[in-house]
């Protein structure tokens, strides 16, 4: 087993195939036989890279209408559909938006409303992203479509004006 190992994107990944590599014997010492070498090395590692991606569709927090008089949060869910091949193990992250991890923020003009995302419908485990400490979701591909939820809460009695607030978060995923 030969193991390659390459960096693109910013993502770490590691391909391991089973495939013998021919011996190849080069007589001579030109500059020529070193380049077709090179050569004939990479396409075998080339060849020997196994297709990792992985396919990705998001659906949004969708809150609806907010009513800054209810006492309970309003709470709504939004979709992360990972479709990897079989043993693809990736991580997903989400951003602050706007706020922070500890409150996120949508806004409408200058005005703010609070909310946050969460890795489980109980709304306990805030969601962060790849490189902070906190709880992100992680994953193995099944070869299908595997969907993993975001929760979604406002807190009750914010003080805001009518107006379509929104934030943008930014998915990480890590495979």
């Amino acid at each position: 087993m030969r193991t390659y190992t390459r960096i693109k994107s910013c993502f770490y990944q590691t391909y391991q195939s089973s495939r013998s590599i021919a011996e190849i014997t080069i007589v001579g010492n030109s500059k020529r036989n070193v380049l077709l070498l090179s050569f004939i090395a990479l396409m075998f590692a080339l060849i020997a890279q196994e297709a990792r991606a992985c396919i990705i569709n998001i659906t949004s927090v969708n809150f609806g209408s907010y009513d800054l008089f209810s006492s309970a949060a309003l709470k709504s869910t939004g979709n992360i559909y990972m479709n990897c091949p079989i043993g693809v193990e990736y991580t997903i992250g989400l951003s602050a938006g706007s706020g922070t991890f500890e409150q996120r923020e949508m806004s409408s003009g200058t005005h703010t409303l609070n909310y946050n995302l969460y890795t489980a419908a109980n709304r306990e485990f805030v969601w962060y992203d790849n490189t902070t400490s906190g709880a992100t979701v992680s994953g193995s591909g099944t070869g299908s479509s595997v969907n993993h939820v975001a929760y979604g809460r406002i807190p009750p009695h914010q003080n805001v004006p009518a107006g379509s607030y929104s934030d943008t978060i930014t998915v990480v995923i890590t495979f």
